[in-house]
């Protein structure tokens, strides 16, 4: 894959893509989420990501939210464990205004306290939604299991009773500490000039306010499997199981994808799919996720289903379990699941939002991209007995956590 890079006098530093189209995708990504919270700022990470849009040294809350949806660009933003980040996509000849609109609300926000005291209420609205929705909340609940007692277990949400004394000044605090420029990262896809492009975030992204402190993260204690049944009065039953897994640095990592995908993942000819949905016709949705972070992961299956159906979805999971903990995936089966993996990525590629996104977080988590062939070769590598010694190690059902809402 071609591309460029530029690391600015701050240590932020710029990637970009060449793609000819008339629309500009660019953003901001942090190395910042809701596992570097303290345990008194819970919610913080995601909470500053809603403030970012509420008031900078030089602009309020509508001039902000008019100043691309004037020329018909979108800004928005998300949270996760690891990463904040900003992002808008615009019309190339608007790319300077998107570009100089995230530097001035990720560098000279300014969390006006009014603005805040409005925001917690909207926050707050935001969790209780998800507690309407078992089928969501149910995956923070299991995430909080899996790494109990440690920050990566958190709701990125936060908790309400810490929410409503969060001030100004904890929110200045935790930017000052977390939004770091050597962990800041701008990418770039669009038809644009990259010498321009690096004369902008010159003057742009200068900020002296940040300090240099490298971030210090530490891993999720020892694991202890779990089983956990939490009466919720729900009309179905939800249920999750599942292990920890290997980091974003593993060799196994791009195994346990394909594994992954196999077990659950997105195509209707999963195992699980073809189990529990196809044959049996015991539920709608089924499917495994695999997450990898800095130095852990998790590997989870959810279901949902009539109660009186559970005890047999629970058993048909555990069966297709054993099936790749004991059978050896044949050749012509595996040929086709690694086809089946790699259309999914090269499709992936085409939504052009998704395309930037992966190449910001994949540069500042590898600080590199890998194109689509050098991954098909990995792939390719990929053999039977070690997607069978994978399962044998991630899907021991001795290792298994299980989490049921009733």
């Amino acid at each position: 894959m071609i591309y460029q890079t530029h690391t600015f006098s701050n240590g932020i530093r710029l990637i970009y893509k060449r793609d000819s189209s008339v629309v500009t995708h660019c953003g901001m990504i942090m190395n910042a989420g809701s596992r570097d919270e303290k345990e008194h700022e819970q919610g913080m990470a995601h909470f500053v990501e809603h403030l970012l849009f509420k008031g900078t040294e030089k602009r309020r809350s509508g001039h902000i939210i008019n100043r691309l949806e004037d020329v018909g660009g979108e800004l928005n933003a998300y949270t996760s464990k690891e990463e904040t980040v900003v992002f808008a996509t615009v019309l190339n000849e608007y790319s300077e205004r998107a570009i100089e609109l995230i530097a001035d609300v990720v560098l000279h926000s300014t969390f006006p306290q009014k603005e805040l005291e409005k925001e917690v209420v909207i926050v707050l609205d935001e969790i209780q939604s998800y507690h309407d929705n078992p089928s969501e909340l149910i995956y923070d609940d299991f995430e909080e299991m899996i790494f109990a007692g440690h920050p990566l277990g958190h709701n990125i949400l936060g908790k309400a009773e810490l929410l409503e004394k969060y001030s100004s000044d904890d929110a200045i605090s935790f930017v000052k500490q977390q939004y770091q420029p050597h962990e800041m990262l701008f990418f770039v896809l669009g038809d644009l000039d990259f010498k321009k492009l690096i004369r902008w975030g010159e003057k742009y992204f200068q900020s002296t306010t940040f300090g240099t402190a490298f971030k210090e993260r530490f891993p999720p204690i020892d694991y202890i499997p779990t089983r956990q049944e939490i009466t919720k009065n729900t009309h179905q039953v939800h249920f999750m199981l599942g292990n920890r897994c290997y980091d974003l640095h593993h060799p196994n990592r791009l195994a346990m994808y394909l594994l992954n995908n196999i077990l659950g993942g997105p195509g209707m000819n999963s195992l699980l799919n073809l189990s529990l949905r196809e044959k049996h016709g015991l539920v709608y949705t089924v499917e495994s996720n695999y997450q990898p972070f800095t130095d852990t992961g998790m590997w989870s299956v959810y279901f949902g289903c009539d109660t009186e159906n559970a005890k047999r979805c629970e058993q048909l999971i555990h069966l297709s379990l054993q099936k790749l903990r004991e059978q050896t995936i044949s050749d012509n089966s595996l040929k086709k699941y690694k086809l089946q993996l790699m259309g999914q990525m090269a499709i992936g590629t085409e939504q052009k939002e998704n395309l930037a996104l992966s190449l910001g977080k994949s540069f500042l988590r590898y600080g590199k991209i890998d194109d689509l062939e050098s991954i098909r070769t990995r792939i390719d590598a990929i053999t039977a007995e070690q997607l069978k010694v994978i399962a044998n190690e991630i899907f021991n059902p001795e290792m298994l956590s299980t989490l049921k809402y009733i």
